[in-house]
């Protein structure tokens, strides 16, 4: 059984594509579901003085809507409701999860995103550049998915920085705890400078690929079903419009080098995949895999 699931819960179309594909990913594992909102502090305001009655009266509101938000959870799954003040969405999200060494934060898209695409608000930009925790990104539209539909296949794009040591080590724990295929992914040849020998360029790093996604095949367990594949193009926004996605796929990503050991930061490669990728992806800190398993 995998550690709880935590999702971030607001009562609008992405709150529910949030909370029905985090209940989808806890009855895969078979991990508790934990649903939370986060209200704001009533001392956060120096100038305006808290309001004892619209406090209660937004606490009464939230917790119908957490109340909504788990009648809609297939009866097989355990969740729990959680609703507490915080001086952020994320920072209340972090605390939940840290308090329940919780295995995944769990999030929907911005306002404003197209259906089956994903949109950084200033929630989930918080959350990348502060979590300890695995943080995964729905998109708009994930409530449409059949709950029995569960996770079919994960695919991981690899690639050489630091950090991929515990990208493979999270993909392998978690396709093994669901018991799914693996998808090796290499963007390696794409997204080159407009001045660059292309050819020469691009067979060196169609070599490339062949030797990172062989190592990486290596790093996974044996008997773990695995297939790779190189992803072509002339961006990476193209070469990743190009992949064939399942309903029930989910996308493991890295974070940046540039992260903090142990924290998130979303790498340029990772944003631009989010432009095209229409399944949830899972940001995983670079060391998390190692300090976790200690």
């Amino acid at each position: 059984m995998s550690g709880n699931v935590v999702v971030g819960y607001t009562a609008t179309k992405p709150g529910r594509d949030a909370v029905a594909f985090a209940a989808r990913l806890a009855a895969a594992l078979d991990a508790v579901l934990d649903v939370a909102i986060i209200l704001p502090r009533s001392d956060r305001s120096v100038i305006t003085p808290p309001d004892a009655g619209y406090e209660r009266h937004l606490h009464a509101q939230a917790q119908t809507w957490i109340a909504q938000a788990i009648d809609r959870i297939p009866a097989d799954v355990v969740a729990h409701a959680h609703v507490r003040p915080a001086e952020s969405f994320a920072e209340g999200l972090i605390e939940i999860a840290d308090e329940l060494r919780a295995s995944y934060v769990v999030v929907g898209a911005a306002d404003g995103a197209s259906r089956g695409r994903h949109r950084l608000g200033s929630t989930t930009t918080e959350l990348l550049h502060s979590s300890d925790v695995p943080v995964v990104l729905v998109p708009r539209g994930a409530r449409k998915i059949a709950p029995e539909t569960g996770i079919t296949r994960l695919t991981v794009a690899v690639g050489t920085r630091p950090g991929a040591d515990a990208l493979i080590a999270e993909t392998a724990a978690l396709a093994q705890g669901l018991g799914v295929p693996v998808r090796l992914l290499s963007l390696l040849p794409v997204d080159l400078p407009p001045s660059a020998d292309t050819g020469a360029i691009r067979l060196a790093s169609s070599t490339k690929a062949d030797e990172v996604l062989a190592a990486a095949r290596a790093e996974l367990p044996a008997g773990l079903h695995t297939d790779v594949a190189v992803a072509a193009g002339e961006s990476i926004e193209e070469a990743v419009s190009y992949l064939d996605w399942q309903p029930g796929e989910v996308v493991l990503v890295g974070s940046s080098r540039l992260a903090q050991p142990r924290r998130l930061f979303l790498g340029s490669t990772a944003a631009k995949m989010l432009h095209e990728i229409t399944v949830p992806v899972i940001v995983v800190p670079r060391t998390h895999s190692e300090e976790s398993r200690r």
